[in-house]
């Protein structure tokens, strides 16, 4: 007679110490576990529940400037440290650890238009309307200390003047030579009062600058005359040009997929493009319902973010055609500068109100140290979330923002604006010839010419 038994080793589930957790043996046989779906599915609405209750993405505001912030720039070589210039040309030296001034950079007369931050982190470039370019030597005294008093200044390293009013200013990824953008422009170097180079292609203002994070020669720019322009340092003359309908405001490169860059647009709408095929958007971002004056990519490169006139800032899948996330506050006003932090884990707005905010990259995130079995149980959850968000409830509750008043009423005008013209070009193509008007795709709507 043949008889079965349970057989177990104590050795297996008796714990060495008693701070140990229990051990405890699962059998993940579907078919002794029927309702696992239904527990997973409880679990996931569960969890985008939770995220809504935990969602405080506002972290804390900088106040010390007098004037609206027009521009930032990250260090580098250094986590916590990002640079800030306001209208009345004051710049700033901060601390994000601690929210506070570390030092102050006083000498423009005008509003400072644009920051720069040399590849190994010792060189700040400042530009303004004042038509001076300035130089200033970024010890690392500054950026160790954080109990550096505040009303510490820096004198510049060199000033160089030229004939007229900067823009922008943005400096290579690996090199000496900086930009700047204003009637045309100009290329730099550090030990040379005068422009190396200068391009001009018949356009207006030129506004903003960025370049390209993997080949340091191309970068790129956008004017008044509504053009974006790609130049190569090693060309005497323009490369390519796209002329859109509406002005571009800002450009970000993508660090992880140089060839692509997105666009900021006066139309609400950013624009991704492919730099070797300028003809068509690859993907185009709605949401904002005023200009967008602002982006820049995180360093993974999956995610970028916008401020916006209409006082919010938004981030953006870098492939998907709407927010996943809009943060707002009711004293915050026109967002003219943002910045994701090099870790990509924060989001940093300067506004009109003369503050800097402090915003998580992901607004239910814990902050402080994480333990591996919590880190294990949000990983899970995340999964689990992911795996059933295809599902009306968990949809709704994942997607679901609250927008202030004036936003969300915007939103909505422009919801009816857009369907009202929908409809009026349906009905114009339904009592026209057949073939006789062709419907444009959205990606291509919006650009008016390429020009080469």
């Amino acid at each position: 007679m043949k008889v079965k038994v349970i057989s177990r080793s104590t050795d297996e589930f008796t714990r060495e110490r008693s701070q140990d957790l229990q051990r405890v043996f699962r059998n993940f046989d579907p078919s002794l576990r029927s309702q696992e779906k239904a527990v997973e599915y409880v679990r996931a609405l569960n969890a985008a529940k939770l995220d809504k209750i935990f969602a405080r993405p506002f972290i804390g505001a900088m106040d010390g400037h007098r004037d609206s912030i027009k521009c930032m720039a990250k260090n580098p070589n250094h986590l916590k440290a990002i640079f800030s210039g306001s209208d009345d040309g004051d710049i700033r030296l901060w601390d994000i650890a601690s929210r506070r001034t570390v030092c102050q950079f006083p000498g423009h007369q005008g509003a400072v238009q644009g920051l720069t931050v040399s590849t190994d982190g010792s060189i700040l470039v400042s530009c303004g309307s004042d038509c001076t370019v300035r130089l200033w030597n970024v010890s690392d005294a500054h950026l160790a200390d954080s109990d550096y008093l505040s009303d510490n200044s820096a004198k510049p390293q060199a000033v160089y003047v030229w004939k007229n009013a900067f823009r922008a200013v943005d400096h290579q990824w690996d090199g000496d030579l900086f930009a700047t953008a204003g009637a045309q422009v100009d290329i730099w170097n550090h030990n040379r009062s005068q422009p190396v180079n200068t391009f001009d292609w018949g356009a207006d203002t030129t506004i903003s600058i960025r370049f390209n994070p993997g080949e340091p020669n191309i970068l790129a720019t956008s004017a008044n005359d509504r053009s974006i322009t790609l130049y190569d340092l090693r060309m005497s003359s323009p490369a390519r040009k796209v002329i859109m309908r509406t002005k571009t405001n800002s450009i970000a490169w993508n660090p992880m997929e140089p060839m692509n860059f997105t666009a900021a647009n006066e139309d609400c709408n950013c624009y991704s493009y492919d730099a070797r095929k300028l003809e068509e958007a690859k993907c185009v971002h709605k949401d904002h319902v005023s200009a967008v004056m602002d982006i820049d990519f995180s360093p993974t490169g999956r995610e970028f973010v916008t401020g916006s006139y209409d006082r919010t800032v938004r981030i953006f899948q870098y492939n998907g055609g709407h927010s996943r996330e809009i943060y707002h506050t009711k004293r915050m006003q026109r967002v003219f500068c943002v910045k994701y932090s090099c870790d990509a884990s924060y989001v940093i707005s300067g506004s009109d109100d003369t503050n800097l905010r402090l915003w998580k990259a992901k607004a239910s995130e814990q902050l402080g140290v994480v333990l591996p079995r919590e880190r294990k149980k949000h990983e899970y959850l995340e999964a689990v979330k992911n795996r059933y968000k295809h599902l009306p409830e968990v949809k709704r509750i994942v997607r679901h923002r609250h927008l202030p008043r004036p936003v969300y009423k915007a939103a909505n005008l422009r919801r009816t604006m857009i369907e009202a013209e929908r409809r009026k070009e349906q009905r114009r193509k339904a009592h026209s010839a057949p073939g006789s008007m062709v419907t444009e795709p959205v990606r291509k709507r919006r650009i008016i010419k390429e020009v080469e």
